[in-house]
């Protein structure tokens, strides 16, 4: 087993559950941590034998210009999808942190983390 992290993916993006969050859009960091079976790539030195991080930036990438009004639910498109199109992932953490969020306070950022196994029987 091995471990492939794509870490501070930086994109703009229209999600909240405010109207203006919604219009205006905001700064969100993105990181991705997947756990796959990297004993065959770690062999043949061949991108089709692992996850390929190129692969996971763009499904990041994709799924946050799809405006949501929350980071859970983003999170959990952008989990589904990996597991849905990349079959040798088999757990997958994705945290999506709001940069300078619109809650009346001092706050650098927001964060939510949501883990995920693949499902028994979905390979």
């Amino acid at each position: 087993m091995g471990i492939i992290k794509v870490e501070n993916i930086r994109v703009y993006a229209h999600h909240g559950c405010l109207k203006e969050e919604t219009a205006i859009g905001s700064d969100y960091r993105v990181d991705l941590k997947v756990k796959a079976d990297l004993q065959k790539s770690a062999s043949s030195d061949t991108l089709k034998d692992t996850v390929d991080y190129v692969f996971l930036n763009r499904v990041v990438v994709e799924e946050m210009a799809i405006p949501s009004a929350l980071l859970e639910h983003v999170a959990k498109r952008i989990l589904d999808r990996i597991f849905a199109e990349d079959k040798l992932v088999t757990i997958g953490t994705v945290a999506v942190s709001k940069i300078n969020p619109p809650i009346g306070g001092d706050v650098e950022m927001v964060t939510i983390e949501i883990t995920e196994k693949r499902k028994v029987g979905s390979k």
